[in-house]
């Protein structure tokens, strides 16, 4: 329970408990992190996910109070016996433009309150706002921006958390797991912002409730359809589109969503090499788009009983033709969620759902007449349950369980000949499972102190091999003063499945594959302290957070391992551990004409592997001792809002050459040169640093909303590094090398875009 305007008098006897829901009036979806409450004893909840409150108060006459930023204030009277009561609210829009410039959906005094530690709530509307590249909207680079989640490089999409790697990161979209959360070789996410609602982001303290994973949880929720009316909502922007198309499918009962986004540079491409074709200088330029489609259905079986149906299918595609060499190369998600929720009471309901979830790629290249097809895949069947209840206004319980069945196929390789002369087929397949169970309490011991204590039991079988683990989680919020708030946690996580994928490769190729008799799951414990203080009366929250996170069985290559079509692959592994350790300093403002906020990580992040880098430890590759986030939205008129984005991160560690010798073995022959390398990642790439800026105008259509949206990546045209290598110097008229010479590829100079966005 949350204590969010002040202390309960001691002398006050709960009676009864105040429950329900609070949506939008427009389209019925819900609100989470509204405030429901009675401002005259200081007593309210803010609501979850799917928007539910709930809080006990002494019998009596109040007003009870519902707010939400962006939304009208509801008030309404209400008597209190001994009776729980269940009192839903719907919220009209405020139209007020400034109030959508959100970074979350509460207030600062809200935030500060929540036992909640190491979480951040995103919605698509914040998104829409800032700069971005080609123009393309991207909520997990958004995610980018907070203190502790750092991306892989130029570009990319990846998150890596708290020293974490990319497969360390449980993604979820509506219960259902999503493997790779990438498009376009890492640069954009798959989620399509005009067909998400939320999406909620754990840097530790980890509710009991997930699992599975090492470094976070990114926690999904698609937008459940407009229930009242049909509204279509899309954009036409530089290398994309999208369209979102929702309504209800019977009155009150049934609604639907469904959107879809596609790319087309290959479209141009394609003209490009025709009109190029046949000319002395021809290349042909590879061919590449993406596209992905979500739809939810939503039926109301009765007042305590509704049906959730989500699903999402995604492509990515890159090919190249030349002469007689093609190359194809495919990857994608798709999943499938049906959902089930039962409310028994004012205090309790159910929520059961049964998915599946694919990740797949595929690479086909043809030479003359040969032909290779390489696959690999991952397919899960996740039947879940979670029950929630109520016991009084001090507990909160929570209990559940989940079960996987995972089928993995890695490097299925077919090879043949021209007109089927021969052919060679290779590869592993695995079938394992996967359970979890868990319980959780929220505990309001008094007005001061909030728990939340949990233990999660899991397990993994595969090849006759099983492995249990015990996983407690634990967090605490002390009120020091109306103002001060100290919050800690604990978490300990377990991982069965990991993520093979050769770093050097241009492409995804990702292999996930499970723990068997001789690979042991990951294993890490986190801890986190931290204090929260609002300043400025109320207009700014400064928190700050120290962190120590310990991780177990990681998982690397041996130098020169073969990755692919490798029936014994586990002989190329090696085990070690890590550690990481920092500091999130992480200043916001959420009202007013300006607001934003400015994050600061200090970190470090290691590795070490018996046999690598003389087993002594290493930086990992993405320890990055210092990142700067500053972002800025700044509402000019109700028409015109300006944002800005700045950041900074010290560059990623990598090995170099420090020397080589040359060795000739036959004279006559031009000898081999050897690179010498020192300690493993004891170099570092120049920092990285880039300032992006943007404009949304609201236009004035006759029916409907629409609005352009400029923006600018990186302004001052900063040449950041993606990778470096080294070029050759040789003698004049000699092929003996005399010097390397390091060379650094940039991927992005300054980009300006600009996308139309519609609504009617």
């Amino acid at each position: 329970m949350l204590l969010f305007l002040g202390p309960v008098t001691r002398a006050q006897v709960v009676k009864a408990t105040i429950k329900g829901q609070v949506q939008t009036a427009s389209d019925g979806q819900p609100l989470p992190g509204a405030t429901v409450g009675v401002p005259q004893l200081g007593i309210g909840d803010i609501t979850d996910g799917k928007g539910f409150y709930s809080f006990g108060l002494p019998a009596g006459d109040y007003t009870l109070q519902v707010t939400f930023i962006g939304y009208e204030t509801i008030s309404r009277q209400i008597t209190v016996n001994s009776s729980s009561q269940t009192i839903n609210f719907s919220l009209q829009d405020a139209g007020n433009v400034l109030q959508e410039v959100v970074v979350e959906a509460n207030t600062l005094r809200q935030k500060l309150n929540t036992p909640r530690m190491s979480v951040e709530l995103l919605t698509s509307t914040e998104a829409k706002l800032l700069p971005a590249l080609f123009g393309e909207v991207d909520l997990i680079k958004t995610l980018q921006l907070k203190p502790g989640v750092q991306s892989g490089g130029e570009g990319a999409s990846g998150l890596y958390v708290r020293g974490g790697g990319p497969d360390q990161n449980l993604v979820l979209l509506d219960d259902a797991v999503i493997y790779n959360p990438a498009h376009l070789f890492g640069f954009f996410s798959v989620f399509n912002p005009d067909a998400v609602r939320s999406v909620e982001l754990y840097k530790g303290g980890f509710p009991a409730q997930f699992g599975g994973r090492l470094s976070s949880v990114v926690d999904v929720e698609l937008n459940k359809g407009n229930p009242e009316k049909f509204t279509a909502t899309g954009g036409l922007g530089l290398i994309s589109s999208r369209l979102t198309l929702e309504g209800p499918m019977a009155k009150d009962k049934a609604s639907f969503i469904l959107s879809g986004r596609r790319t087309y540079s290959d479209v141009f491409t394609r003209l490009l090499n025709k009109a190029n074709e046949g000319s002395a200088d021809y290349s042909p330029i590879p061919d590449y788009y993406f596209y992905d489609l979500n739809g939810k259905f939503n039926y109301q079986l009765s007042s305590k009983d509704e049906l959730t149906f989500s699903s999402y299918f995604g492509r990515d595609f890159f090919n190249f033709s030349d002469n007689n060499f093609k190359v194809g190369f495919d990857w994608g998600n798709s999943m499938a969620s049906l959902r089930w929720r039962h409310r028994f009471n004012a205090g309790a309901f159910v929520t059961t759902s049964v998915s599946t979830s694919n990740y797949q790629y595929t690479i086909a290249n043809q030479i003359e007449e040969f032909s290779l097809r390489l696959r690999s895949d991952i397919q899960d069947f996740t039947l879940k349950t979670d029950f929630n209840l109520t016991l009084n206004d001090r507990h909160h319980l929570k209990v559940g369980a989940m079960a996987t069945s995972h089928s993995f196929t890695i490097g299925r390789l077919n090879f043949g000949g021209g007109d089927d002369r021969f052919s060679v087929s290779a590869g592993n397949s695995f079938r394992a499972t996967e359970f979890g169970t868990y319980i959780s309490d929220d505990f309001e011991v008094n007005s001061l102190l909030t728990l939340n204590y949990g233990l999660r039991f899991s397990g993994f079988s595969n090849k006759g091999k099983n492995y249990f683990g015990l996983e407690p989680r634990a967090s605490a919020k002390y009120n020091l003063t109306e103002t001060l708030v100290l919050k800690a946690s604990f978490a300990s996580m377990m991982q069965y499945i990991h993520l093979v994928a050769n770093s050097g490769a241009s492409l995804p190729t990702d292999v996930w594959y499970p723990s068997s008799p001789n690979v042991k799951p990951q294993r890490s414990q986190q801890v986190a302290v931290g204090a929260s203080k609002l300043l400025g009366k109320g207009k700014y929250l400064l928190t700050n957070e120290v962190y120590y996170k310990w991780m177990h069985n990681q998982l690397d290559f041996r130098d020169g391992a073969n990755l692919f079509v490798n029936d014994s692959l586990e002989n190329e592994f090696l085990f070690g551990k890590g550690e990481s350790y920092g500091n999130e300093l992480y200043l916001e403002k959420i009202t007013g004409k300006t607001t934003g906020w400015i994050g600061y990580t200090l970190s470090w992040t290691y590795r070490q592997f018996e046999g690598i880098n003389d087993s002594r430890k290493f930086p990992n590759r993405y320890d990055r001792r210092h990142d700067i986030s500053v972002v800025l939205l700044h509402r000019l008129n109700k028409r015109i809002s300006l944002t800005g984005a700045f950041v900074y991160g010290t560059g990623n560690a990598y090995s170099l050459p420090v020397a080589r010798f040359a060795m000739q073995d036959v004279e006559g022959r031009s000898a081999s040169i050897i690179p010498i390398y020192s300690e493993r990642n004891s170099f570092r790439l120049a920092a990285y640093h880039r300032l992006d800026l943007g404009m949304v105008l609201k236009l004035r259509p006759r029916r409907g909303e629409s609005d352009l949206t400029f923006s600018v990546y990186n302004a001052y045209n900063r040449r950041n590094p993606y990778f470096v290598y080294f070029d050759q110097v040789n003698e004049e008229d000699d092929k003996t090398p005399v010097a390397f010479k390091a060379k650094q590829v940039s991927l992005f100079p300054v980009i300006p875009s600009v996308t139309y966005n519609f609504k009617f």
